[in-house]
């Protein structure tokens, strides 16, 4: 049984990479403010696994117990392989430094950032010993190479987070038993994410129409194919520990 971890499941890309982790050898365990029913449902059709568990990842504080929750339904004696890919996200604040809330960039930070660092340290330490495979593939960003107007924080939130997967890819190589991690740029896909960044002004985003002709002409990556592809690198032989790459290069 494979045992994979993945936030922010309930929509978007994570419903996308979810959709394609649907097998009766999976146990997914789905970390997201809300749930997807239609999601429980097909797994139950598909006899796979899967378990809801309610974390807003803003409040890093419960990142902890919520973990210890989810580690209690992975056993080791039949546990295949282990997996955590740290999808959740935010786009939002949205603007030049000037015009932006101190509390959004808080906000932003804590869950772009500091969510999936935590969230790392608890999957390293619990399998820390086990001889099975681990993997972490963090969702990742071109906005973490190429500095936009007005996303200051979302580019400053993905490169950091890539600089982290660097860094814990390195620590791992030391130990008898390594998390392999890696970074991955999922491309421009259909989520809320697009419809936000397609709603702001120009003022707070000078490439938005960029956005809006790529949408338009139908350029956006859907989140079914998206994560379809990212679940094959998961669990593929070209996951290559603390490389960042663009899942458009492997396809």
């Amino acid at each position: 049984m494979k045992h994979i971890i993945v936030t922010g499941h309930s929509k978007g890309l994570g419903a996308g990479i979810t959709m394609a982790l649907l097998n009766e050898n999976h146990y997914i365990h789905g970390i997201s403010r809300t749930d997807n029913t239609d999601l429980q449902k097909l797994a139950a059709a598909k006899g796979c696994k899967m378990q809801f568990y309610s974390c807003d990842l803003s409040h890093t504080d419960t990142i902890e117990s919520t973990m210890q929750l989810v580690f209690k339904n992975i056993k080791q004696d039949e546990c295949e392989g282990v997996y955590l890919v740290n999808n959740a996200g935010v786009i939002h604040p949205i603007g030049t430094l000037e015009t932006l809330d101190p509390m959004q960039m808080d906000l932003h930070m804590r869950i772009n950032l500091l969510a999936p660092m935590y969230l790392i340290r608890e999957f390293v330490k619990q399998f820390n010993d086990w001889k099975t495979e681990k993997r972490v593939l963090n969702i990742s960003s071109g906005a973490a190479l190429n500095p936009y107007h007005g996303w200051s924080n979302y580019c400053t939130g993905k490169a950091g987070l890539d600089m982290f997967t660097r860094c814990i890819a390195t620590e791992q190589e030391e130990v008898p038993h390594p998390v392999k991690l890696m970074g991955v740029a999922p491309g421009i896909i259909d989520t809320e994410m697009q419809t936000t960044i397609r709603g702001t002004t120009d003022e707070q985003f000078i490439h938005r129409q960029k956005f809006v002709e790529l949408k338009e002409t139908g350029q956006l990556i859907s989140p079914t194919l998206a994560g379809k592809n990212l679940v094959e690198l998961l669990f593929s032989a070209d996951f290559k520990n603390g490389e960042i790459t663009d899942i458009r290069d492997q396809y």
